[in-house]
């Protein structure tokens, strides 16, 4: 039984641990998918989720709160100004857990942590493909006025 145990201590010591929590959270953050292990990735989300909450309101309270642990001010604005917003009417279950099998080293049971909203991000391959579109389309009709000129 586990009674009296209210976190799994990831077989490191507290700073560690804290330290190791504080990385991933940024780095979900960051890149709003993180591939880790079970272990760590429940323990990640208890943070994460609490954060996103706090960030739903922003003061310079919760700010600074966030800040404790966040230390990127350019993730921290991200946090604040994308990534909250996107939960403001859910109440809760910021993150999902996608089992992906295990490790090969160590068989160590690996899932993916993801934010469930996507913040929205210019594709630039659509992008691209666009601008080749136009270029393809303006080139056409470049010709066409280059052959009118040469028959007058």
């Amino acid at each position: 039984m586990k009674h009296r145990i209210g976190f799994n201590a990831l077989s490191r010591n507290s700073a560690h641990r804290k330290a190791l929590k504080r990385n991933m959270v940024t780095s979900l953050f960051r890149y709003e998918r993180i591939e880790t292990t079970k272990a760590k990735a429940l323990e990640v989300r208890k943070m994460a989720e609490k954060m996103i909450t706090r960030a739903k309101i922003d003061s310079v309270a919760n700010r600074r709160q966030i800040a404790r642990d966040i230390t990127d001010e350019a993730i921290s604005a991200k946090l604040f100004t994308e990534i909250a917003p996107l939960f403001v009417e859910r109440k809760g279950g910021y993150t999902r857990i996608l089992k992906t099998g295990n490790r090969l080293g160590d068989a160590a049971e690996m899932v993916i942590l993801e934010l469930v909203e996507k913040t929205a991000k210019p594709e630039k391959k659509a992008e691209k493909k666009s601008e080749k579109a136009e270029k393809k389309a303006e080139k056409p009709a470049k010709k066409a006025e280059k052959s009118d000129k040469e028959e007058k």
